[in-house]
């Protein structure tokens, strides 16, 4: 009898990786074996070999990543390890093992000057080392193994690990008011739903490489983002709009990064939810 197929999913520990693991039961198809970087470091070129030469794994989901955008602008060598270096290792040793490679990316690779949704085929030009090092492991991902799938994502949330919402909540808590940017724009991810989108394109069996773009639905500021939480949350605190040049910080933000998710949506019918149901049900889960 043929063993049950195995899934690796490597950053189990970020916001992705523990919707993933929330969600692991309903692989009834296969094994998930989730890896922490402590578990695996995705960079050490032999443990990876090692570890696929005893599990041969059938897919892996590489949610693993460098993702302290500003403290990237000073630490451009380990972003670049992480982001692209160690990517285009995985994409190469997926190759060699045909294991079917997905990769997360990020709305960072654009400049943020457009003022319309983003699509697959958008010139990339990042403004920070974060987006520059992220687009480099696209970029080594798809030429080391042209049956990649990358996904570019946005805004992530999550009931797990460290977010915009979840500081919002806290701030809200602790503060009378708070001052969040107005001018930047963008839709925003509830990492549950991607999650389960990714478990839509394994499932389907309908394998088609390329690069995806992947948010919910509905384009707002940031400074809309916490109004809703506020309602949702019934939090008395005053949220006051304020432009980006009160809020500086070492690496620049997209002014505008809204992901037009048409391709990923008709290439493998994934619905799109709508951004404020999808933070109602995080929120009713913290």
């Amino acid at each position: 009898m043929a063993s049950t197929p195995t899934i690796l999913i490597t950053g189990a520990n970020g916001q992705l990786g523990k919707e993933f693991q929330a969600i692991s039961s309903s692989f009834t198809s296969f094994q998930c074996i989730f890896l922490s970087k402590e578990e695996l470091s995705i960079h050490d070129k032999q443990q990876v070999n090692d570890f696929f030469k005893k599990h041969q794994p059938a897919y892996l989901i590489n949610c693993a990543a460098y993702t302290a955008v500003d403290k990237a602008e000073t630490e451009k060598e380990s972003a670049y390890h992480i982001n692209s270096e160690a990517v285009g290792a995985l994409a190469s040793i997926c190759k060699e093992y045909n294991t079917r490679f997905i990769h997360i990316s990020t709305d960072y690779v654009f400049d943020g000057k457009a003022t319309t949704p983003y699509t697959e085929d958008s010139p990339t030009h990042p403004q920070s080392v974060y987006g520059a090092s992220k687009l480099e492991g696209e970029m080594l991902a798809m030429k080391l193994n042209p049956s990649s799938i990358v996904i570019r994502t946005s805004w992530v949330y999550s009931t797990f690990g460290k977010n915009f919402v979840k500081t919002m909540l806290r701030l809200m808590s602790e503060k009378p008011s708070i001052n969040v940017v107005n001018d930047q724009a963008g839709s925003p991810t509830y990492a549950a739903d991607l999650a389960e989108a990714i478990k839509d394109i394994i499932v389907s069996g309908n394998w088609q490489p390329g690069i995806y773009h992947y948010s919910n639905s509905g384009i707002i500021s940031w400074f809309e983002f916490a109004t809703a939480i506020k309602e949702l949350s019934h939090s008395s605190c005053i949220v006051n709009p304020i432009p980006s040049s009160q809020y500086p910080t070492p690496a620049m933000r997209p002014g505008y990064s809204a992901l037009n998710t048409n391709k990923i949506n008709h290439t493998f019918r994934i619905p799109i939810k709508e951004w404020k149901s999808s933070l109602a049900v995080c929120l009713s889960k913290l």
